[in-house]
């Protein structure tokens, strides 16, 4: 047993035995296992695949990182946006596409978001971290990550629409959990809403359990139909341009994420992984574990805040534990019939979930704000916030979604995260320090659930800033 910068006892996994690295390892798999499959069933890709990739992703984290950093990638909910997008654009009279024939393009646009990170590694490497992020302030990926949330919201309430009943269960569960949770509980709450919600959901006759009867228990987690691949076999090159152009901005606010990820797990385990191995190899394994994860109908990756919440609790910091849990969520992914069961799950159940977490996206985006002292009565700052909403919001809800460009069509997040990034560069003003506030830089999260739960009391020094 060591202690950590916090003297708080922390645990050699090795020490605990094979049984309990197991457990833990089973624990670190519930964890994330909600946020998770909830991606899927919202956007309508691959559960089986999804669990495929999040594990063999995370595995190939680890080895790009050189198995020191203790972090487990899920589905992330900031592409949900660009899955809506395209699939809405690809189903309409222009390309008259069914959902699942236009869900493979908004994969392809996933695949080049994540090489987008590669860039981004590269720049970090050669010129330094504050260097290369003042180009990506809070003024641009506040109300960018904002808007995220909003574009989603109708989508929401329609799915709640289908039962208002059901989808306050799983609201009231979830606001619950993670108000008066205790330990795991507070660390699981979407999983325990889905859970909860679907349960009632059962015992009221509301879901058909045929399709789960007939799914074979083993299978192969994804079919050749579904991969990005299989847009080359009759490709649409208008569409996949918009995909492309619609998708791969949101990147810039994932990377974000990812680098405050970064810092929180750095915090949690007193090491500062942004310097060894350092800021470039983890946004590579992150952008890497994404691309290849779309190309096969898997969502993109990210880091889990909910692993994050789990090492703060068990003081276990091994990353031997979460590369276990890798490997039971790669195991879990041969079984059709565990798919199956999350595809029947009732559209109420979904919604009454995405209600919440939709909004907390957006409420992230005013934290980043606020948390960073943006000052919104500077004419530079109030501009770029006032372009980026109203572009986002009012391409979505009030010009079909998108808006025509030549040959191509963008959706309102593209529109906007280009819009507010060149003004940024172009308007005079520019303020931003990366690094000046630790707590501001660690606010961007779309990992589904809580970070660390004990930040606050932890370092309550930055916790001042």
């Amino acid at each position: 047993m060591k202690q950590n910068i916090s003297n708080e006892p922390i645990y050699d996994a090795r020490a605990l035995g094979k049984g309990k690295m197991l457990t833990l390892g089973l624990q670190h798999m519930f964890a994330m296992f909600g946020a998770t499959v909830l991606v899927p069933a919202i956007t309508g890709l691959s559960v089986s695949a999804t669990l495929l990739f999040a594990g063999f992703g995370t595995l190939l984290f680890h080895v790009l990182t050189k198995m020191k950093v203790p972090a487990f990638l899920g589905s992330s909910f900031a592409f949900i946006g660009g899955y809506a997008a395209i699939t809405q654009l690809g189903t309409s009279e222009a390309y008259g596409l069914s959902m699942q024939e236009s869900l493979p393009y908004a994969c392809l646009g996933v695949f080049f978001a994540g090489l987008v990170y590669f860039v981004l590694a590269g720049l970090f490497a050669a010129f330094g971290t504050q260097r290369v992020m003042r180009y990506f302030p809070p003024i641009v990926t506040g109300p960018i990550i904002i808007a995220i949330g909003l574009t989603l919201s109708g989508s929401a309430i329609q799915n709640c629409n289908q039962n208002w009943w059901i989808a306050l269960v799983a609201l009231a569960i979830i606001i619950s959990c993670n108000i008066w949770g205790k330990g795991m509980v507070r660390i699981i709450p979407v999983l325990l809403g889905v859970v909860g919600s679907y349960f009632v959901a059962a015992c009221f006759g509301l879901v058909d359990f045929s399709p789960v009867a007939d799914a074979a228990w083993l299978g192969i987690p994804f079919e050749w139909g579904n991969t990005a691949f299989s847009v080359f076999s009759n490709p649409n090159w208008s569409l996949i341009i918009a995909a492309i152009i619609a998708i791969v901005p949101i990147s810039l606010a994932t990377m974000i994420e990812h680098i405050g990820d970064m810092c929180a797990i750095s915090s949690t385990v007193g090491t500062n992984f942004l310097e060894k191995p350092g800021l470039h190899r983890t946004l590579m394994g992150d952008g890497l574990a994404t691309s290849l994860a779309s190309l096969f109908g898997a969502p993109a990756n990210t880091t889990y805040g909910e692993n994050t919440g789990v090492l703060n609790i068990t003081k276990v910091f091994d990353p031997r534990v979460i590369r276990i849990a890798a490997v039971f969520a790669i195991i879990l992914s041969f079984c059709p019939k565990f798919a199956a069961l999350i595809q029947v799950m009732p559209a109420a159940t979904i919604g009454g979930v995405s209600l919440i977490l939709y909004g907390m996206i957006s409420a992230i985006g005013v934290r980043n704000v606020v948390d960073n002292k943006v000052d919104l009565t500077i004419s530079r700052n109030l501009i770029i916030a006032a372009v980026i909403l109203v572009l986002a919001i009012g391409v979505k809800y009030g010009a079909n979604d998108a808006i025509s460009i030549g040959f191509t069509s963008l959706s309102g997040l593209a529109v906007a995260a280009i819009v507010g990034i060149l003004l940024n560069a172009i308007l005079p003003g520019k303020d931003y320090e990366f690094g000046a506030n630790k707590r501001a830089d660690m606010t961007v999260h779309f990992g589904g659930g809580t970070r660390n739960p004990n930040w606050r009391q932890e370092h309550p020094e930055a916790a001042k800033l």
